[in-house]
């Protein structure tokens, strides 16, 4: 049963990862709040979507032996892309939840 729990636990961290990683570049930063954000919050959004990337790879190791969890990592990276941009083109504000500190006031400063 503990298997299952750490795959979905590394999916979400692929989906925030992805999440963050997309919020950090300007353009989906207008999408989502309206404007661009400031040069400290895109640096800890790139830093928190990197650790999250990386904590989905080690749960994808704790799974498996390193060659199916590479494998299954860069599958939930990929679907996580997937979902990610997705909901950037249909409903780009769902995003803000991964950012909750990040307000429009302060998104342009």
């Amino acid at each position: 049963m503990t298997a299952p729990l750490l795959l979905l636990a590394a999916l979400l961290a692929s989906v925030a990862g992805m999440g963050w990683l997309a919020l950090s570049m300007p353009i989906h930063a207008q999408q989502v709040w309206g404007a661009a954000l400031s040069a400290g919050t895109v640096r800890v959004l790139r830093v928190v979507g990197a650790l999250a990337l990386a904590a989905a790879l080690v749960l994808c190791l704790a799974v498996d032996h390193a060659t199916m969890a590479s494998l299954v990592w860069v599958m939930g990276l990929t679907a996580a892309a997937v979902c990610v941009a997705m909901t950037l083109s249909w409903r780009p504000h769902w995003l803000r939840w991964l950012a909750p500190w990040v307000s429009a006031r302060t998104a342009d400063r």
